[in-house]
């Protein structure tokens, strides 16, 4: 790459103007209305605006193509079946703005590159194909046609198709997923790393261990029916605020909640749905009943320590634990005793830095009920023992029996709309020998054997210059992905990268050698073939299949679907050689369902059962507390070692969060009302205590860095925000601080990178 298209990712940004409140003690009311209907009218108009809300997440409208949270199975809100959030992904999807080639004509990929992600974001969307050739620092207008030309000559060129990378965010739909996957398996690579290797691949790696299915085991209804919900490392209020409704639905019935979290979240103290005048003009509704504010990762030294309190207790009166369900359908409870017997309990609780006292608060609360649901995110997943973390909550509800019954289990709390669905529909990177036979079956493929290549792997074989094409289906995968310098230069080290998105963003600006930019409709969008309306399918958090169908007219007569992109990229790359039906898939949706029902199971009448507006639940082994294909025909306790930091004293162990103001790398503004910061997002939240003892100041500018095997990576200027956080632990935003996660550490067993765990220390920031 010359000179002239380096882009700068390391640069030391102006600050923006930072102002500080003291952190809400409820989320939602009025407040989240005025500025959800702030961002509406300001980006689609009124009238369009609430139009579109109108068919947001309704059986006849649309998914929200932010979080994964599913929709009520029966009667939706006619006031609005959506969140602030959800509104605020509408209104940035269905923006009038437009990024028009005369857009780039201006600016330069260099110059942009100084722009943040959220003036990026709010360029507008994307209208036209374009191209970056090589040597050029502008993108400008390319044919679809060449487009596709220039893709399928790399392909055809490597030397090996595991030379060429295809990335999948879980925006995407079912339809889209399934072509993508058939068209990488027919070209000859497993290498599809998707969004779910950098967040819950944890999670999918944990539950199949011990339960035997990577996904949850609860559905929606069973919030209103549990006794207990434990909310662990997430913030509801903002990541999925439409929990708060089930939360408080549980709290209606007499069910308690505990939150444990390093950081006391506002969505977590009190609610007030805007849609209940009472709420509205009242405190809301108090969620949390025990706090439980744990130290970064310390969250198996803490459900150790109440688990030895209930062994304990079980030993003595008995009762605590469901000892029918443990011998009948459990395997390995006396190795799980053995090893709570060999901790010493106060160790476990100074390790988890929570007090004694609140600790038998919750203890008391999972002695006294049966039906326990446990809900995490993030916060559980993103370290080197992201796995254990799991199973450890597993171990837990198995004590219980807490698996396969009303009001109990697990509850993973998806990111995106339908990543879980691109995982259902054959979206893995590993082989699997039913998949590679119903695909020989149905479409004569002879799909590769060998393991592709995760996310983490797969930047590493681009900046080993082994992987030479990268092709994304939606996401912006510099900003999601740790180590970011790494990443950024493993993308550059690419002949080709290619783009399939909505919206303008960082990895558009982070290229190969040459680069192209595919424009796709939005979510939001109607979809036509001609005359004909087409819908494409999504599933939820909870495993429900289900429609979405835009109704906006599309923001660029250039746009083509997913579905169609994929159509016709695989048949300019694969030709006549093919047996797949290609070119009909493209036009007609209703031949992907059908094919996708002839490969995989669950997928029965697939067609019949989306069209009637209800949708259907996929298989689920675990809400039957079904664990037949795990050994022994039981469900596994395992046993988990505690974390082990071993923090210096100039030493933080750091956790990248959320604002209130995203949704994972897409910025609506810079503002987190709820923890009372505005205008600003370098910040780095840090204990009173810490900064006194360290010599920091509030509004501080301050330097991180952080040091793996002899490598420094930095992130400058950030400014000191005093927060109610454990000592010897930081927050900070991500994208902005993702480039302090080393690219080679990640969780054992899901290689998940530890974007919530990082060791670093901090430096006064000195201007040049």
């Amino acid at each position: 790459m010359s000179k002239h298209r380096k882009v700068e990712l390391n640069a030391s940004p102006e600050m923006t103007g930072i102002k500080l409140s003291d952190p809400k003690g409820y989320a939602a009311g009025a407040p989240a209305v005025k500025v959800a209907m702030e961002h509406v009218v300001s980006e689609m108009g009124t009238v369009r605006g609430l139009k579109t809300l109108a068919k947001l997440n309704q059986k006849d409208g649309f998914d929200c193509p932010g979080c994964a949270w599913p929709d009520p199975d029966d009667k939706r809100s006619l006031l609005g079946e959506y969140c602030e959030n959800g509104a605020k992904a509408v209104a940035e999807e269905a923006t009038r703005k437009r990024v028009k080639p005369s857009f780039f004509q201006q600016h330069t990929i260099q110059e942009l590159s100084t722009w943040s992600d959220y003036q990026l974001g709010r360029s507008g969307r994307l209208t036209h194909p374009m191209i970056l050739r090589e040597d050029s620092c502008n993108y400008e207008e390319i044919s679809w046609d060449e487009a596709f030309a220039i893709i399928s000559k790399n392909l055809k060129e490597l030397s090996s198709p595991n030379e060429a990378i295809f990335y999948t965010s879980g925006r995407s739909s079912n339809e889209a997923a399934f072509l993508y996957g058939l068209f990488c398996r027919a070209y000859g690579t497993n290498n599809m790393p998707d969004c779910s290797n950098m967040c819950h691949e944890s999670s999918g790696v944990g539950l199949s261990e011990t339960l035997g299915i990577g996904k949850g085991s609860v559905l929606l209804d069973d919030f209103e029916k549990s006794e207990l919900v434990v909310v662990m490392g997430q913030n509801p209020g903002t990541n999925h605020p439409r929990m708060l409704t089930a939360l408080k639905d549980c709290k209606k019935n007499g069910g308690k909640i505990i939150t444990i979290n390093p950081l006391e979240e506002a969505g977590l103290k009190r609610f007030k749905n805007p849609q209940s005048p009472t709420d509205m003009l009242s405190r809301g509704t108090t969620i949390t009943d025990v706090f439980l504010q744990v130290k970064i990762n310390e969250d198996i030294s803490l459900l150790k320590a109440i688990m030895k309190k209930l062994l304990d207790i079980e030993r003595i009166d008995g009762g605590v634990f469901d000892m029918k369900f443990i011998n009948g359908q459990t395997a390995h409870y006396d190795a799980l005793t053995k090893d709570l017997d060999k901790y010493n309990l106060q160790e476990l609780i100074d390790s988890c830095g929570v007090e004694e006292k609140l600790i038998d608060q919750a203890v008391q609360l999972f002695a006294e009920r049966e039906k326990i649901i446990i809900c995490w995110a993030m916060g559980l997943t993103q370290h080197k023992n992201g796995v254990a973390n799991i199973k450890e909550c597993v171990n837990l509800l198995l004590l219980k029996g807490s698996i396969g019954k009303e009001g109990a289990g697990t509850c993973p709390v998806r990111g995106h709309s339908n990543v879980q669905g691109d995982r259902s529909v054959g979206i893995v990177h590993r082989t699997s020998p039913g998949l590679t036979k119903s695909l020989k079956k149905n479409f004569n493929i002879d799909a590769p054997q060998e393991h592709g290549l995760d996310t983490v792997h797969s930047i590493m074989a681009m900046y080993e210059k082994k992987a030479k094409v990268f092709v994304a289906l939606g996401g912006n995968f510099v900003s999601a992905a740790s180590d970011t310098l790494y990443t950024a230069q493993a993308l550059q080290n690419c002949d080709l990268t290619v783009s399939i998105s909505t919206k303008l963003n960082r990895s558009h600006l982070v290229a190969g050698k040459v680069s192209l930019i595919l424009p796709t409709l939005g979510r939001s969008e109607s979809d036509r073939s001609g005359s004909k309306e087409r819908f494409v399918t999504v599933e939820n958090s909870m495993g429900k299949v289900h429609k979405s169908q835009g109704n906006l007219d599309p923001a660029s007569d250039h746009l083509m679907s997913e579905p169609e992109i994929i159509a016709r990229l695989a048949m300019h790359t694969l030709g006549e050689k093919s047996e797949v039906p290609w070119e009909a898939m493209a036009t007609d949706y209703d031949l992907i369902r059908d094919k996708i029902e002839a490969v995989l199971v669950g997928f029965g009448d697939y067609n019949k059962r989306v069209k009637n507006n209800e949708g259907f639940y996929l298989p689920n082994n675990a809400r039957k507390a079904d664990f037949s294909k795990l050994p022994g025909g039981k469900a596994q306790f395992s046993v988990n070692p505690l974390p082990d930091h071993q923090l210096e004293e100039d030493e933080f162990l750091l956790m990248t969060i959320r604002s209130h103001d995203q949704f994972n790398t897409t910025i609506y503004g810079l503002d987190d009302r709820y923890r009372g910061v505005y205008n600003e997002r370098r910040v780095v939240f840090m204990n009173p205590q810490d900064m006194n003892d360290h010599g920091y100041s509030k509004l501080d500018v301050i330097d991180l860095y952080s040091e793996y095997e002899g490598k420094l990576r930095e992130a400058n200027r950030f400014i000191v925000v005093p927060y109610q956080i454990p000592r010897q632990n930081l927050a900070c935003y991500f994208p902005e601080a993702n480039m302090l996660v080393p690219i080679n550490h990640f969780a054992k067993g899901s290689n998940t990178p530890i974007s919530k765990s990082i060791k670093v220390k901090l430096r006064p920031h000195v201007s040049y």
